[in-house]
């Protein structure tokens, strides 16, 4: 059997709904068609028999085969150009927008149809189309049957498939529908592939080389609603797009990742499901979209968050919530699938929604304190209510222990990256005071704040390693204290901080660029070598930030996208993918190096 791609070699299709996966190959090996966190009818990065859909020149891979790919400018629309000893072959793959959809409407009723256009540009080309639908994450195997009009349906359990051909006859076999042709130059033959739920409205019917055209047009003109005026401009750009990618946006949510269990180490068991939405990434991802002109879809993000969160009592605010606001997320195994490159177990779901993890007030309080100073925007009731309920939460059990930023599964710690963003809650609230009404308590807030500085800076040091750590009391490093000078509660240039810095690039950095979150991690992680560019710029080693961010975001692939992770010995991305917080760090270190006193 051929060997599947890498994680990186892996392009990323978004109708603002759902996320596809495609291969160098030309094989669709991930798509959940009904939103993002849905199962999949194409599931083969995670198992070879959970189904795929390969169009591609027959052949491909062999010796005299190249492949190059790129999007579409200011979209996710992917090209990908397949030279072949025959001649060459482009094939254009899309989420289908919903036709005249613009700016702010992007996503919002998208048809659930994947495009695939096939475009001859020189010579003529053998090619094959494999459809292997396998519903319910593999589960199913759908009864194939013939239509009018050259159409298949595939339909099992809650699921049907329509699939399309433009002059292509489809002859559907028992378990797939194989499909041999040839294109020559000039030649264009479109296929499409539409979703709907077995008892609910049909597919939509759309004409693919039409529909591609307008969502290339629907990309570009949401795009054109976004000026960004800075340093690393078409970076930004690019991840920008992927972050709108990313948003499910008929609720404002932006996925972690459109992926699950795409492991952290290969034959390791850290495979989680990242197709929710983590309330932590909240005041990063609201200064990445500020930051790349995206002011509209911050306003939606805050409204998600705000009725997600609902009232607050005296439980931990959860981590994460489902694209709709869902709070249960609870975790199973699917163990019918071999994982990717054999690593198990294949998760769905995510049980850190249980976590105590006492960074969140901070990340939404600050959060709140952005949307109001960046944006000029007016709290509502519900938000002042939030912050006030939350604000109460963090005074009363900013001492307890929790299970931390990367969410650890074996015992609660006190984290210092937990207490700090304990403090940004309350010296946040402080500053929110005047517009929040009578029930705000800044003076208690204001208490409770120092009180908790005192304690980082007293039990968080540990003087024989020369750094804050990653626990009170721990002399385990741990890259997470990056973040100390981000959320302004110590400069970069402080002594001690910038001690701390030194000893984590020595520590837990490569020659390379990457940084590990702590001492034992096997990879380095995106995010972590993205803070340490914002913390030398504003320690005032501008150059050396401007060096190291140049040389992280070469480790994107051939499109622009990051995984979580980069393998320290082979270079290779690992993790889901594409990954929310790996784009959001991109954009803030280049807005960081743009304007180094920004907030």
């Amino acid at each position: 059997m051929p060997q599947r791609p890498q994680i990186a070699d892996y392009g990323f299709l978004s109708d603002c709904r759902s996320g596809a996966l495609v291969g160098p190959d030309g094989s669709v090996d991930w798509w959940c068609p009904s939103r993002f966190d849905s199962p999949s009818v194409f599931g083969r990065i995670l198992d070879p028999a959970a189904g795929y859909w390969s169009l591609a020149p027959a052949g491909v891979g062999r010796p005299g085969y190249r492949v190059r790919r790129e999007y579409h400018p200011d979209t996710l629309v992917l090209r990908t150009v397949h030279d072949t000893p025959q001649g060459s072959v482009a094939v254009t793959d899309a989420l289908a927008a919903q036709p005249g959809a613009r700016g702010h409407e992007l996503g919002m009723n998208s048809p659930a149809v994947l495009l695939r256009v096939v475009e001859g540009l020189r010579g003529t080309v053998p090619m094959c189309s494999e459809f292997v639908p396998r519903p319910e994450y593999g589960l199913l195997t759908p009864y194939l049957h013939g239509r009018p009009g050259g159409t298949v349906l595939a339909a099992a359990g809650p699921v049907t498939l329509t699939l399309r051909a433009a002059g292509v006859p489809l002859c559907p076999g028992d378990s797939r529908v194989v499909t041999p042709f040839q294109v020559s130059a000039g030649q264009v033959i479109g296929f499409d592939l539409s979703y709907a739920p077995a008892y609910g409205e049909p597919p939509a019917v759309l004409e693919p080389v039409d529909a591609l055209a307008e969502t290339v047009r629907a990309w570009q003109a949401f795009r054109q609603t976004h000026r960004y005026d800075g340093r690393y401009a078409p970076l930004v750009r690019h991840s920008a797009t992927v972050l709108q990618g990313l948003t499910y946006a008929p609720s404002g949510a932006v996925v972690a990742a459109p992926t699950t269990s795409l492991p952290e180490l290969i034959g390791g068991d850290r495979n989680y499901d990242y197709r929710y939405s983590w309330l932590r990434d909240f005041a990063m991802t609201l200064r990445a979209f500020w930051v790349a002109a995206c002011p509209d879809e911050a306003s939606r993000l805050f409204a998600w968050v705000a009725r997600s969160i609902g009232r607050i009592g005296y439980a931990p605010v959860p981590v994460l919530f489902g694209l709709a606001g869902e709070r249960d997320l609870s975790e199973r195994e699917l163990d019918h699938l071999a994982g990717y490159a054999g690593s198990r177990p294949v998760r769905v779901g995510n049980d850190a929604w249980r976590q105590r993890q006492l960074d969140v007030p901070g990340e939404v309080i600050s959060a709140v304190w952005q949307l109001h100073h960046l944006l000029g925007a007016e709290l509502d009731v519900e938000l002042r209510e939030m912050v006030i309920d939350l604000a109460g939460q963090v005074a009363a059990t900013w001492h307890l222990p929790d299970r931390g930023m990367w969410e650890t599964r074996d015992a609660d710690r006190h984290y210092v990256s937990s207490k700090v963003l304990c403090w940004v809650a309350l010296d946040r609230a402080v500053r929110l005071a005047p517009r929040l009404g009578d029930r705000a308590d800044p003076a208690r807030w204001a208490r409770v704040r120092d009180e908790i500085r005192a304690a980082v800076l007293e039990q968080g040091w540990n003087e024989r390693v020369g750094a804050y750590t990653g626990s009170f009391g721990s002399p385990e490093l741990d890259a997470s204290v990056l973040f100390l000078p981000v959320v302004h509660f110590l400069p970069a240039d402080d002594p001690r901080m910038r001690a701390t810095i030194g000893v984590i690039e020595r520590e837990l950095g490569t020659t390379d660029g990457l940084v590990r979150r702590w001492s034992t991690d096997p990879a380095g992680f995106v995010l972590c070598s993205f803070w340490l560019v914002e913390c030398l710029v504003m320690a005032g080693e501008y150059e050396r930030g401007r060096a190291l961010f140049e040389k992280v975001v070469t480790r994107a692939n051939d499109v622009g996208l990051f995984a979580e992770q980069v393998d320290l010995d082979s270079g290779a991305q690992l993790g889901n993918m594409p990954q929310a917080l790996s784009h959001i760090g991109l954009i803030n270190a280049a807005w960081r190096l743009t304007d180094p006193s920004t907030v």
